[in-house]
């Protein structure tokens, strides 16, 4: 049994929520506005927050800004009805480990839920290499990538790898560290964007008892726990300056100095980070030191976007489907046509995390051995009505265009329920079904 918090506005849906969470044996708390999640964030632990998007006096983003200050230690999964997949990946480069989108089906939300309690919610942790996660592309952009890998893994300069927000960037680093001559020692992963202010020196360098509110025993810090080994520093631009300082000093001197501490500690650590900005436009905006830059960027890896990959994405396609069969039991085969039109063509804002996600959502809510278009998520699907409009004045071809889209708004609607279609578009089931065939709508 987990304690969840839900943070809902929504009085009807969690309502419900709280009632379906019961059932299957978990301890709901419910409340309606970020001001009072705050209030009894302080009061109370839970395993697991559910968070609406959209909240009277706030947003899903403020919750998990708030916890990061605070330093929780909160798995968080983001609740949206905006369609918008990129306010997503917003949420999980603020920390969120997940979202889900309204209406909410009951399998994904189990699902998520699971998947959530069963992860580590540390966020600074060694890390082994999860090869099976991930396939080597076959396009001449991966081809690229992994030679660039392949010729700086062996030394031990400072690696910069820089791409979008779940293009794999930990990924790529375990590679350099598992190919290097470090990969014997510790490979230990910090997300810098999780660390608060105040603690963000002692989770690098460590902290001896007294040095400040709550240091009760002395602490080794993560410079020391990667000792011999390789540190990943991801999302570098968000440490503080005052860190940004200290890390620059134990770069130049190979020493550390703990908070509270007199005593300075040789270090042997090959650094290794990662960022979805481009550092040059930080310190442009004054944001991040100018020489730290230069110590850390001795080889850059830019990683591409999955949009980029040209054929590589059918590869990725296969390989999560046949791994996602696997985990959930499934036996899905193929993809109906339009299915795989539309994962061929969509833009992929988050990269191969959301691509990994949508083909696991997919193949659980694909009791067949073929998947449809409904059970991919409704923001994909809109998609299709953003594709362009007939050119120049052609009346019939600009009417069938809006004729396609609002069928397949209905469909959504009724959640392809096509008798409730056919009434809501004022025709008979018969004419529907004739009017998908010909617009190829599954």
């Amino acid at each position: 049994m987990a304690k969840i918090l839900i943070i809902e506005d929504d009085l009807t849906f969690s309502q419900l929520l709280e009632g379906f969470l019961k059932k299957h044996g978990h301890q709901p708390f419910v409340v309606h506005n970020v001001k009072n999640s705050y209030k009894i964030l302080t009061q109370d632990s839970f395993d697991l927050l559910l968070v609406d998007y959209r909240l009277p006096d706030g947003t899903g983003l403020d919750v998990l800004s708030h916890i990061r200050e605070k330093d929780f230690n909160y798995p968080v999964v983001i609740m949206t009805s905006f369609n918008d997949v990129r306010t997503a990946v917003r949420s999980i480069q603020l920390g969120a480990i997940d979202y889900i989108t309204k209406p909410v089906n009951p399998d994904e939300l189990l699902m998520i839920i699971g998947a959530a309690l069963e992860k580590k919610t540390v966020k600074v942790q060694p890390v082994a290499i999860e090869h099976e996660d991930f396939i080597k592309g076959k396009s001449t952009v991966a081809d690229k990538l992994y030679a660039h890998i392949d010729l700086v893994a062996p030394t031990d300069m400072s690696v910069i790898i820089q791409g979008e927000s779940g293009t794999g960037k930990e990924y790529a680093a375990r590679t350099l560290h598992a190919q290097s001559k470090r990969s014997e020692k510790p490979f230990v992963a910090i997300d810098c964007g999780a660390l608060s202010k105040d603690l963000a020196a002692s989770e690098l360098f460590g902290h001896v008892k007294g040095a400040f509110t709550g240091a009760v025993n002395d602490k080794k810090g993560q410079f020391e726990a990667a000792e011999g080994g390789t540190l990943f520093l991801d999302e570098v631009g968000n440490l503080s300056y005052e860190v940004q300082v200290k890390l620059l000093r134990a770069l130049q001197e190979r020493v550390i100095q703990p908070v509270g501490s007199t005593k300075k500690i040789a270090v042997n650590v090959r650094i290794i980070t990662a960022t979805n900005d481009d550092l040059l436009n930080s310190i442009h905006n004054g944001e991040f030191r100018e020489d730290l830059y230069h110590r850390l960027n001795e080889f850059k890896i830019l990683l591409p976007a999955l949009r980029d990959r040209g054929s590589d994405l059918e590869l990725f396609i296969d390989h999560f489907i046949k791994q996602s069969n696997a985990e959930l039991e499934r036996n899905v085969q193929k993809l109906s046509a339009p299915v795989k039109d539309l994962l061929l063509h969509y833009d992929w804002p988050g990269n191969l995390r959301e691509l990994k996600n949508v083909i696991k959502r997919m193949v659980l809510l694909t009791p067949t051995d073929t998947a449809g278009l409904e059970a991919l998520p409704d923001e994909m699907i809109l998609s299709i009505k953003q594709s362009p409009k007939p050119a120049g004045s052609d009346l019939k071809a600009i009417n069938e265009s809006n004729e396609k889209t609002l069928i397949i708004e209905t469909l959504i609607k009724v959640k392809y329920n096509k008798s409730k279609a056919a009434k809501l578009l004022n025709i008979d089931r018969k004419t529907l079904y004739s009017k998908m065939e010909r617009y190829e709508i599954e």
